[in-house]
């Protein structure tokens, strides 16, 4: 599986994470377990960003010594993989499998967007 490093920084009553690698994702939380929890859901997300625009997805790097680390579950890594691998070999779109684009059950990264208050 892929795991990718968190930060974790203080602000005001929150706990705030950024991804070093996929700066898409981005959350809070009011304690470190809510943050991570959060971290998962917004990494999750962040990954229908790369399939809908068919860009590779950053490998994750070294967390550092102590750093929390988010993993992708075993399915989506492996969509993961198969995306970045068929951008490699310069797939045509009109081939790739159906419905690679997006995950099981979710609507579009852009979709849940347009949801959301401003």
């Amino acid at each position: 599986m892929r795991a990718y490093p968190v930060n974790l920084r203080k602000s005001g009553k929150f706990i705030v994470v950024s991804f070093p690698d996929v700066p898409e994702a981005h959350t809070q939380g009011i304690d470190r377990a809510e943050a991570l929890e959060m971290a998962k859901e917004a990494l999750e997300s962040a990954m229908d960003f790369y399939f809908e625009d068919r860009r590779p997805v950053p490998a994750p790097s070294q967390p550092k010594r102590g750093q929390a680390v988010v993993e992708l579950p075993a399915s989506l890594s492996a969509k993961v993989l198969l995306l970045n691998e068929m951008l490699r070999q310069k797939v045509h779109p009109r081939n790739w499998p159906a419905g690679s684009a997006r995950r099981p059950g979710r609507e579009s990264a852009r979709e849940s967007q347009a949801h959301e208050p401003d």
